[in-house]
């Protein structure tokens, strides 16, 4: 017993007396961004508001009750939908009687016609008898008078199926102003009647907003709008911090003298269209100043604070090297560098919280 105890300690001794196996460090697995030269503009934040291209009641063409409404307030519609339709009853009777009265004005120059012919005829055979006995000059001039007489008669038939024909399409033209459309896509933001009420011609129906085609509008300080032009490049964002782009569409020549503004529309682009959009809604747009300049700038994302300074990961060889820059103004989501990058260099901008200088990193190339 007291051998193996012996065996048993000595093994023990043996494991603990053996060099432990080296664990390998592994690469961290990083994104990363290059730095680049691009231009640069200073600018100067400017509150604005979202403007409809198109607002406005939605007025009825005719007089009438209304029968029914076939779109809510908060309903979104589509130029040329069916908003609300008046009651047709009185306009249908009307263009009945336009219509008989003109298949009846139709049937009378079917008959002036045939009258026509017949007087035609009876001059034709007074005019054939010229020259001989049985000719009479009276009865040849009475014959040629009646036939200028059905003549008149039937421009006159004509004139009246020119005015029923009117008439009918100007009842069809009613009722088809009875079915209120809708003068372009947007959202229904008001009622101004309810059914059963009699509306005249002009009265509003609904109020609507073209919430899908908007511009920006902006009162800029004269001194900044002067340096402004059509077709200028400006960027602005939205309140949930989301920025797009935008082009100068025009500067309105009238300056607001207790503020020294000038009214300015901006036509936006938005990547996609966006259902939170609202007429008025703030926004702020960056008014350019001074000259654009070329800078070296970094991914916002790249930027760490040690010890109170800025510093990034600097890919070389394989590893992560530490080095601090110094910074200027920002360009959208990326930030000019001063000092201490050069254009084409690589920094991380993912997985840059826990490396460490000098670390291997192997860089993630997925989308």
């Amino acid at each position: 017993m007291n051998t193996l105890r012996c065996i048993f300690a000595l093994g023990v001794l043996l494991l603990a007396a053996a060099p432990l196996p080296a664990v390998s460090q592994e690469a961290s697995l990083v994104r990363v961004d290059q730095i680049r030269v691009e231009p640069l503009t200073q600018t100067v934040p400017v509150i604005g508001r979202l403007v409809a291209l198109q607002s406005g009641e939605v007025a009825s063409r005719i007089g009438g009750a209304v029968a029914r409404f076939h779109a809510e307030i908060g309903d979104r519609v589509e130029k040329g939908q069916v908003i609300a339709e008046l009651d047709t009853a009185l306009l249908e009777a009307q263009l009945a009687v336009a219509e008989g009265e003109l298949a009846e004005a139709e049937a009378d120059l079917e008959s002036n016609k045939a009258a026509r012919m017949l007087s035609e005829q009876e001059f034709n055979r007074y005019d054939g008898l010229k020259g001989s006995q049985a000719f009479s000059k009276a009865r040849y001039e009475d014959a040629e008078r009646n036939v200028e007489r059905a003549k008149a008669v039937i421009r006159k038939s004509e004139a009246q199926i020119a005015g029923k024909r009117a008439s009918v399409e100007l009842n069809r033209l009613n009722l088809e102003y009875a079915r209120i459309k809708a003068p372009y896509a947007g959202v229904i933001t008001r009622r101004s009647v309810e059914a059963g009420a009699y509306v005249r011609i002009g009265d509003p129906v609904v109020r609507m907003i073209a919430d899908q085609s908007l511009e920006v509008e902006a009162d800029v300080p004269s001194v900044r709008a002067a340096s402004l032009k059509p077709g200028a490049n400006v960027t602005f964002t939205l309140d949930d911090g989301s920025a797009h782009s935008a082009v100068v569409r025009a500067i309105l020549p009238t300056e607001n003298p207790l503020t020294r503004t000038r009214t300015v529309r901006f036509s936006p682009t938005f990547e996609e269209r966006l259902g939170t959009l609202a007429d008025a809604q703030s926004v702020t747009v960056k008014i350019p100043v001074g000259v654009k300049r070329q800078v070296v700038t970094v991914h916002k994302d790249a930027i760490i604070k040690r010890s109170g300074k800025n510093v990034v990961y600097v890919i070389a060889d394989g590893s992560a090297q530490l080095r601090p820059i110094e910074l200027g103004e920002a360009a959208g989501g990326r930030i000019e560098v001063v000092r201490g990058l050069k254009d084409g260099e690589e920094v991380v901008i993912r997985g840059n919280e826990r490396l460490q200088p000098g670390a291997k990193v192997t860089i993630d190339t997925g989308s």
